[in-house]
């Protein structure tokens, strides 16, 4: 065999991701809150690059992209973080409440010491997230003395805190109440009759008939199994959403929301000043001044880019907008980007990041895109979307005889007659767990306790 070197010379294209293309693509991605936090951050490096949320006026397309403003969003009083900043005060921690109540028991100090471990063991229900045997290891303690002196933390209010399980939690709060009968007290101990639904075999348990247990379960029902959940129950911030759709009298209009959208302002005349000041810092000053300008320019095209895809989504959607969820009609990122012009991986980045709010209610863009169903006729998209026909089963179970609920194979055939979509049960069943609705057992089960 013969080695030789030898050089060729071809032609080849390439797309080079350079770091400003790379940011670029990540604007497109970020909601109104992360594109501010980003321009601070970027401000922060260059002096001739300040943030404002009150700069140009807020674009706004209609179906026909009529780029106008709403006389109402001008002012930029149109404020969605108010509810966010009225929020009530959340009050103490469990923590903080437990560890209050816990110093107002007769505890040693010794005691004292251990009780800590406890609180640490604490979960946002008020049960303890931890076996006693852990604990006591922790404390180098025998298992004996850890429960001796839970037995003194679980005196402490609200009734079931420290709990290790849903039957103590449940005990506690009747024994609180002076209900802890021993009737009363097997039914705690057949929590797994209860939740089969197995009231007879329960009334045989606890040596009761049927309407002294029907007055044991309305009992119980009163009582909270998670203690603990209402110290951490924070309300969760909102976050305003990043476009806005009205209605007119010419149609459907979508708006930037500019309450919320920072606006790059470039500094021009400090860069013309600095320039004219210092020759040497002429290079620095060019360089930060195209960093800016560019920035600038980028965000521009995000929020045009995210104007155009939000109209497209709103003329396809008209009828959701109309009617609701149950008019949703199947839609792929294809669609919009082959109709605005855009490759499909840009309208992809867009939706993944921006909330927008309709008379219909607040959504995330990505959740217009639906997958499109077959008819019985074979023809998909005709009869509607997959989010229609979620929205259609969750009014069907909504609407149910809670005594005979329907299952799935019963749903799949009345979409069908009635909406003309051809469903198999296995399909109802995937659509009814996203939902988080149980199953027709289940719910049979629910409603038998409803009623006692």
């Amino acid at each position: 065999m013969q080695l030789f070197t030898a050089q060729s010379i071809g032609q080849r294209q390439s797309v080079v991701v350079t770091a400003q293309l790379q940011q670029a693509i990540q604007l497109l991605q970020m909601g109104n809150a992360d594109l501010q936090s980003f321009i601070e951050s970027q401000a922060e490096e260059n002096p001739f690059l300040d943030l404002s949320t009150r700069g140009t006026p807020a674009a706004a397309a209609r179906t026909g992209r009529d780029l106008t403003l709403p006389s109402q969003l001008r002012s930029g009083d149109n404020d969605w973080d108010r509810l966010g900043q009225l929020a009530a005060d959340p009050g103490p921690s469990l923590y903080a409440h437990a560890a209050a109540e816990v110093a107002r028991l007769d505890l040693t100090p010794r005691e004292v010491l251990m009780a800590e471990a406890f609180l640490d063991a604490l979960e946002p229900s008020g049960w303890l997230g931890q076996p006693l045997s852990t604990i006591a290891e922790r404390l180098f303690v025998s298992e004996a003395e850890a429960e001796e002196l839970l037995l003194k933390l679980q005196r402490v209010e609200p009734a079931g805190l420290f709990a290790r399980n849903l039957a103590e939690c449940l005990r506690l709060q009747a024994a609180d109440q002076g209900l802890l009968t021993p009737a009363f007290a097997a039914l705690l101990d057949n929590l797994p009759m209860l939740a089969q639904a197995d009231l007879r075999g329960l009334c045989r348990a606890c040596g009761v008939d049927m309407d002294d247990l029907k007055a044991m379960l309305r009992q119980v029902r009163s009582f909270n199994p998670k203690p603990g959940a209402t110290f951490d129950a924070t309300p969760m911030p909102q976050r305003a959403p990043d476009l806005i759709v009205t209605r007119g009298a010419d149609g459907w209009r979508v708006d930037l929301n500019r309450s919320t959208l920072p606006t790059v302002v470039v500094r021009e005349g400090e860069a013309r000043r600095l320039s004219t000041r210092r020759v040497e810092a002429n290079a620095y000053v060019a360089e930060r001044l195209s960093v800016a300008r560019w920035l600038s320019r980028a965000v521009e095209h995000r929020n045009q880019t995210t104007l155009k895809v939000g109209a497209e989504v709103v003329r396809r959607q008209t009828e959701f907008l109309e009617f609701g969820a149950s008019r949703m009609r199947p839609m792929v990122l294809r669609e919009v980007a082959e109709a605005i012009g855009v490759h499909e991986s840009t309208v992809s980045r867009v939706c993944s990041g921006i909330l927008i709010a309709t008379p219909q209610g607040t959504f995330p863009l990505k959740s217009f895109f639906s997958a499109a169903l077959a008819s019985r006729e074979g023809d998909a998209g005709e009869a509607g979307s997959a989010s229609a026909v979620r929205h259609r089963i969750q009014k069907l179970i909504a609407t149910e005889n809670p005594e005979d609920p329907l299952s799935d194979d019963a749903i799949a055939r009345i979409i069908g007659q009635e909406e003309g979509v051809h469903l198999a049960r296995r399909t109802v069943a995937k659509y009814r767990d996203q939902l988080r609705i149980p199953s027709s057992v289940d719910r049979r089960r629910r409603a038998i306790m409803n009623q006692m």
